[in-house]
């Protein structure tokens, strides 16, 4: 039953044929209608036109017989018909008609094409010769139906003495009429045939862009694509070849905040508020996998691929699998919810790394200790645990008097058990104060942990080995400011660093792309509604500045679950 069913809707189809042939064959039939239609109103026309052409004939015929001299004196003498005959069959042959019949007043005969009919009436309408008017009609006479025409011949006072009937029977005008026809019939068939190569090359145009579908089709797969275009939980943008948003679905909408889609109005990119960076691709049309861009607070995956026409086997295209290119296809994905996962295990990752590098750093510290007491050196052990203890309380109260935030505490001291592991000297400082819970912690750790991160690897190569962090909270900001003492950053280079993936430092295998610290940085400091800097003077030096207002509080307080939401966004 199922192959039945298959088999039946493919017959079905098979019927109904594509676009382009059920237009051919109605522009085709359209055509030969109208061809028709024409060219019997042009043979009607030509035969009226023939009609009146052999009344106008005729009529100046008979004229000018009823004005000959010769027919003037002829009628009046007692033998007219013998001199009047061969005259008259004469102009017949010159003249092309097929009677000249001049009679008496009482209608007898004095010529005829058929001599047996001398002598007899006129067959036809005389009395308005005979009041000396002119008159043509159609009569059926002894060579049957003809058109004629009847003129007076009078004398020299004016008197009707004759008359003069020059005629054309139908049956000449019927052959005139059939060879006209031909001529009437070639111009439709030319018409017919210029008509059916013009729709025949619009068909197969139609057919090409169409793909072969019929109208019910083509109404399916526009409500089939329709839905899915909007039911995707991806975002999906389409840009023709002249920069114009033509169409985007919801969920690109909402991930890039245009307005609600409207399939009828294209948009020029240049008119629509994107992301640079999103902007930037889709102008470019280039083709793109799964390229990371940032939005104020998501964080997209971004695929593009030019836009294909498919190709039809059925359509017996000999370039299977080529196409023209019809502008560009664009998906979004949204990987915020991802990466705010992504952000906090950075986060931990960077407070692991430096408890662990505190650790290790206690730990030698600790063997040192038990060394110098089992060799009996009690008091160097006391003096070199004190010492230990005085720098890490040293480094706790600095922060704990002025900005009084436990998570960059923290991260400082297990900073400066990295930097002494690594041989890099730090030089932290702070002052001011800190308002508790005015800014989100886990933002300020992104921020300043990766920017020491990265000063640690540019100051691991330099001579002076050196990193400097200062944090200033005054006039409501909190200004952290983290320099190194390695090459510096080129000015052409100050804004792609903070681009995702880029990064002067080697990526080692498996770190995902050393780069994205910055990006997070960047992202970290526009949630918050601060300000980022960067110069270089001998090395790099980051400026980061965030306001301590009742917007932060509200956006990244430790205690607001919205707080929480906005600031983990785009991780």
């Amino acid at each position: 039953m199922k192959a039945s069913g298959t088999l039946g809707r493919t017959r079905h189809r098979r019927r109904s044929g594509t676009l382009a042939r059920r237009l051919f064959f109605m522009q085709l039939a359209l055509i030969a209608v109208v061809c028709v239609a024409l060219s019997i109103t042009s043979y009607v026309s030509t035969l009226g036109s023939a009609r009146q052409a052999t009344s106008e004939r005729v009529l100046s015929i008979a004229e000018t017989l009823a004005h000959d001299p010769f027919v003037i004196s002829s009628v009046e003498d007692a033998d007219a018909s013998a001199k009047l005959q061969p005259y008259a069959l004469t102009v017949i042959d010159t003249a092309e008609v097929d009677f000249v019949t001049i009679m008496d007043r009482d209608r007898t005969r004095y010529t005829h094409p058929d001599t047996r009919q001398l002598g007899k009436d006129y067959i036809g309408s005389i009395d308005q010769a005979l009041s000396g008017e002119s008159q043509v009609e159609e009569y059926e006479g002894t060579l049957g139906e003809s058109v004629r025409a009847i003129v007076p011949v009078t004398d020299s006072s004016g008197e009707v003495t004759a008359m003069v009937a020059v005629g054309v029977t139908l049956k000449t005008l019927s052959v005139a009429r059939a060879a006209a026809l031909p001529q009437i019939i070639i111009v439709g068939l030319a018409a017919i045939g210029l008509g059916g190569l013009g729709s025949w090359i619009l068909s197969r145009y139609l057919r090409r862009v169409t793909l072969g579908y019929g109208p019910e089709q083509l109404k399916s797969l526009f409500a089939f694509y329709d839905s899915a275009l909007h039911s995707l939980r991806e975002g999906l943008i389409l840009v023709d070849d002249d920069g114009q948003l033509v169409l985007y679905n919801d969920e690109a909408a909402e991930l890039l905040g245009l307005p609600d889609p409207d399939d009828r109005t294209p948009i020029p990119l240049a008119e629509v508020a994107l992301p640079s960076s999103v902007q930037a691709l889709l102008s470019s049309g280039r083709d793109a996998v799964d390229e990371i861009h940032l939005t104020r607070d998501r964080v997209l995956v971004v695929n593009q691929k030019q836009a294909s026409q498919p190709d039809r086997g059925r359509l017996g295209s000999s370039s299977a699998g080529t196409s023209d290119s019809g502008g560009t296809v664009a998906t979004l994905r949204d990987r915020t919810d991802i990466q705010e996962l992504t952000g906090e295990l950075e986060t931990m990752r960077t407070l692991s790394e430096a408890l662990r590098a505190q650790t290790h750093e206690h730990s030698n510290r600790l063997h040192t200790v038990a060394t110098l007491i089992e060799l009996g050196r009690s008091r160097e052990a006391l003096d070199f645990a004190v010492r230990d203890q005085q720098e890490s309380q040293r480094l706790t109260d600095s922060f704990v008097d002025s900005l009084d935030e436990p998570f960059i505490t923290a991260l400082m001291i297990g900073k400066a058990a990295q930097a002494h592991e690594r041989g890099i000297e730090l030089t932290v400082t702070a002052s001011g104060e800190l308002p508790p819970s005015s800014l989100d912690a886990r933002d300020l750790v992104t921020v300043a942990g990766n920017l020491l991160d990265n000063a640690f690897d540019a100051a691991a190569d330099s001579e002076e080995r050196h990193v400097w962090a200062d944090f200033v909270a005054a006039d409501g900001e909190l200004i952290i400011t983290v320099a190194d003492s390695g090459p510096g950053i080129d000015t052409e280079e100050i804004d792609a660093i903070f681009h995702l993936g880029t990064s002067a430092k080697a990526a080692p295998a498996g770190s995902g792309g050393r780069g994205f610290g910055l990006v997070l940085v960047r992202q970290a400091v526009t949630r918050l509604g601060g300000d980022l800097e960067v110069e270089s003077d001998g090395g790099a030096i980051f400026t980061v500045t965030l306001p301590l207002t009742a917007d932060s509080l509200g956006e990244g307080g430790n205690d607001s679950e919205s707080g929480r939401e906005g600031g983990d966004d785009g991780r």
